[in-house]
C-alpha cells in the first residue's frame, strides 16, 4: 500500500496506530471532506472497525476533526451504506 493511503493516529490510550484510508469524500449538502479510514481492529462480532472524520485535503498535515453532529452521522451512514450495497451487487 501507498505511504499517501496510510497515517498514523492515537487511540483511546494514547497509543499510537497505523490507519488505512479507505476512501475520501466530499459532501455538498455540509460543504465539508470526509476521510473514513480504518485501523483494522476488530468490534466483539468480528466485523473490522471504520472511523470517518473531517479533513482538510488541502492540508494532508492538518488534524481530523471529529464528526460530532447525529445529522452528519446519518448522511455518513447513508454513504457507506451506498457504497457497501454496491459492493455487494458487483460481488
Amino acid at each position: 500500500m501507498c505511504k499517501e493511503m496510510e497515517f498514523k493516529a492515537l487511540d483511546k490510550d494514547g497509543n499510537e496506530v497505523m490507519c488505512e484510508v479507505l476512501f475520501t469524500f466530499t459532501s455538498e449538502a455540509t460543504g465539508k471532506d470526509y476521510i473514513v479510514y480504518t485501523d483494522n481492529s476488530q468490534d466483539e462480532d468480528g466485523n473490522t472497525k471504520v472511523y470517518c472524520s473531517i479533513y482538510d485535503p488541502a492540508d494532508p498535515e492538518s488534524d481530523l476533526i471529529p464528526v460530532e453532529s447525529e445529522a452528519e452521522w446519518y448522511f455518513i451512514q447513508q454513504v457507506l451504506q451506498e457504497i457497501q450495497e454496491e459492493y455487494e451487487r458487483l460481488m
